[in-house]
């Protein structure tokens, strides 16, 4: 089931007016996703994300409470959605290397086509993780991909194909810093070296390379 059809399953049986509701508060979301992201959480003003999604300041606090229960409401979602995409897929019903390939292969081009998401982590890391902290059951949402890394390795291990001893955890470190660098430092590393990762075939290149260097260190014999 894709996410725009599990959405709409959640939202069958809603009034017209629980309708308009859910879609203001999704397009405040959206809006101010991005005004977090390019200005961050000091920087961003709510009035400019009211006139940009035509609502009102009012109807911001209404749905969110305050400027930082709205930042906080956008981390989540950010979240939420990689989350929900990976279960969906469900990549550890694949056999164990086809598994890691697609999981590394998805998370690599996630955070290139969400560079908001890789923004806002790195705003949220100058705020040394202290909102994100205060989102209740976030942590636990994220494990989910702890678990899926987990189950990959096992049935790796069983079939003789990856080494024992892996921690999905440094697993997961591994593949995420990987990919998020390309965002994140797309620009310095383009001035300094003349590379852009966002260049078609240079993109393709980094995407086998670094499939290619996860399975090595995964890899049994």
């Amino acid at each position: 089931m894709t996410q725009d059809s599990t959405a709409q399953s959640e939202n069958k049986g809603l009034s017209k007016r629980q309708l308009t509701a859910l879609r203001t508060r999704e397009d405040i979301l959206e809006v101010a996703g991005h005004e977090f992201s390019e200005k961050g959480l000091a920087g961003a003003r709510i009035d400019e994300i009211a006139e940009k999604t035509q609502t009102s300041k009012r109807m911001i606090y209404y749905h969110f409470g305050s400027k930082d229960g709205l930042y906080q409401a956008v981390l989540q979602r950010a979240y939420e959605t990689i989350r929900n995409q990976e279960q969906a897929a469900r990549f550890e019903d694949l056999s164990p290397e086809q598994a890691l390939r697609a999981i590394i292969g998805h998370n690599f081009d996630y955070h290139f086509e969400h560079p908001d998401f890789v923004r806002l982590v790195m705003n949220e890391n100058v705020h040394k993780g202290d909102h994100i902290a205060q989102i209740p059951g976030m942590r636990e949402r994220n494990r989910t991909v702890i678990a899926a890394l987990g189950a990959i390795l096992k049935k790796g291990v069983d079939q003789g194909v990856f080494r024992d001893g892996i921690d999905p955890v440094d697993l997961h470190m591994t593949i995420s810093a990987l990919s998020f660098y390309n965002v994140s430092n797309r620009y310095t590393f383009l001035q300094n070296f003349g590379v852009d990762f966002a260049e078609s075939a240079q993109k393709a290149r980094r995407r086998v390379q670094i499939i290619d260097c996860v399975l090595r260190w995964v890899k049994a014999g």
